[in-house]
């Protein structure tokens, strides 16, 4: 990618810039003339439908989130500077791998190519910032291809600069959109909100790197974003908050206190929107924020039979409404953030709490934390793993659809390719089904089978034997030409015992039925 002259960049950033300052000033004058009225309205929708349960209060509550969260969204990108995040040491990489976790259920249609290269470069930024920006950036990506494609990503250092690339094979963008892109409100997406792109461009700029963006229609788009390289030497790990602590409070006592404090900051480290926190109470009527608050406790009175069970609920209901095992596991991630955060200001306010007292506490809520996501993980696993089974053993008996034609005469018809794994499903259900139904005449029906392979005949040879010795008798019909070719190539014999006909009346007419009718003949 040959980048344009430094003027230019200079001069496209500036244009960008100022449009993005054209809308704070607007934002600045919505924000509380709208906001503040609609999260009032929708508390006395709650406290109404309390009282009177009524599908309209739902709906309105509904809207009225819809059109906040659409107000938040704005004022997030209008007002950047508005952001007291605190920068710290990020690697791009590391985040990048763990953004791409969060869209495993696409990539077997759509495979990401990753090529990283000086791996071990850190900036000083704002981690949430890019991190919700490299987020939309790649949802777009997934986004834009309606079936198959690819994405290719590239992470490498150009001289003072830290080199990001996203390449997709999607729908690309019309050229007389491209110099729109990043404004609040334009979006070429049906159902967009036009705010992804406009958090993209601003967080970048907000960190004094530049974007170039190339695309064409039906061939695909790339982003490249370029990114400052420089350490900053005085980098603060932990983050001092605005907070209220009273003498002798216990941390948990702070943490009441200060709960819509600690509320505001589990909301603003959730940058990997896979499911908004209204969407998870949507889908599955689990409260994010009071679980969080509920582990919290749990884990600060060291209740850990209380954790685990409340782990297996949870895990079973998660994955009862199919949400995504990755989110859970980032949400209490960063939960666990949050929590140190608040322990760190509240020793750094109390400053009466010794080594002894810290370790206590460490030991006890991460051992807690720890052990939540153990349970939550194996009841996960385990109703997945109970539904694959059920699904596996559903598939099972679809794939050997022995029909009774009468009391003693059943038809098994095969359809597809069989596997060494498939035919000894078969087996299994022909030998079950001849003892439980008392079948003395089975059809086997091949022509749906469009090839066999050695160790498949193998099994049915053996199936052939089995259905022999229990007393039933087999007529096997339907055998392609290719299939046939394929035995005798293989030096393959099916044995007298077996019935062999050409076609399934045929087959049918051999022991007795009127294939007009499908009736026993009267003898």
């Amino acid at each position: 990618m040959l980048r344009s002259n430094g003027k230019e960049d200079e001069n496209s950033q500036l244009h960008q810039l100022n449009r993005l300052l054209s809308v704070s000033e607007i934002a600045a004058g919505i924000a509380h003339e709208v906001k503040n009225p609609l999260t009032s309205v929708k508390g006395f929708l709650q406290l109404l439908h309390e009282k009177y349960a009524d599908e309209y209060c739902e709906i309105a509550e509904s809207e009225l989130d819809n059109a906040i969260s659409i107000i938040t969204n704005f004022l997030q990108v209008a007002r950047p500077n508005m952001d007291d995040e605190p920068y710290q040491e990020v690697n791009i990489a590391t985040e990048l791998e763990s953004i791409l976790d969060l869209f495993l259920d696409r990539q077997y249609l759509v495979p990401v190519i990753k090529e990283f290269q000086d791996t071990h470069i850190t900036l000083y930024a704002r981690r949430n910032q890019l991190k919700r920006a490299l987020f939309n950036l790649l949802k777009n990506a997934f986004e834009s291809i309606p079936d198959r494609g690819s994405i290719r990503i590239q992470h490498y250092a150009q001289g003072s600069q830290l080199v990001v690339v996203i390449q997709d094979t999607g729908v690309g963008i019309d050229e007389d959109k491209l110099p729109l892109l990043g404004t609040p409100f334009i979006t070429t997406k049906d159902d967009g909100t036009g705010m992804g792109l406009p958090q993209v461009y601003s967080a970048v700029y907000q960190h004094g790197g530049s974007i170039d963006v190339e695309s064409k229609k039906n061939v695909g788009t790339t982003f490249y974003i370029y990114l400052p390289i420089h350490v900053q030497e005085e980098a603060h790990l932990n983050t001092i908050m605005d907070v209220v602590c009273h003498p002798d409070q216990s941390i948990q006592q702070f943490i009441e206190v200060n709960k819509e404090k600690f509320r505001e900051c589990l909301v603003s480290e959730q940058t990997e929107l896979t499911y908004t926190i209204e969407e998870v109470k949507e889908i599955a009527n689990i409260d994010l924020i009071n679980n969080a608050f509920n582990l919290i406790y749990l884990s600060l009175n060291n209740r850990p039979h209380e954790v685990v069970t409340f782990a297996k609920r949870e895990g079973k209901t998660w994955a009862q409404h199919s949400l995504k095992l990755n989110y859970k596991l980032e949400w209490v991630q960063t939960l666990r953030k949050v929590f140190w955060d608040f322990f760190y200001n509240y020793c750094r306010i109390q400053k009466e709490h010794n080594f002894e007292d810290f370790f206590k506490i460490e030991r006890t809520v991460n051992y807690n934390l720890d052990t939540f996501l153990n349970h939550f993980n194996i009841s996960y696993n385990q109703f997945k793993d109970e539904v694959l089974q059920t699904q596996r053993e559903l598939v099972a008996d679809l794939s050997v659809p022995i029909i009774p034609l009468t009391r003693t005469v059943s038809i098994l018809p095969l359809i597809g390719t069989i596997d060494t794994c498939r035919a000894q499903t078969v087996q299994e259900k022909v030998l079950h089904q001849i003892e439980l139904l008392q079948i003395e005449t089975i059809i086997i029906d091949f022509s749906g089978i469009p090839y066999l392979d050695t160790p498949v005949v193998t099994h049915l040879i053996r199936l052939f034997d089995g259905i022999e010795l229990m007393g039933c008798k087999t007529v096997l019909t339907g055998i392609r030409a290719e299939v046939a070719n394929a035995l005798v190539e293989m030096g393959v014999s099916i044995r007298h015992n077996v019935i062999k006909k050409g076609t399934l009346q045929q087959a049918l007419e051999s022991i007795g039925f009127n294939n007009e009718l499908l009736a026993p003949q009267n003898t």
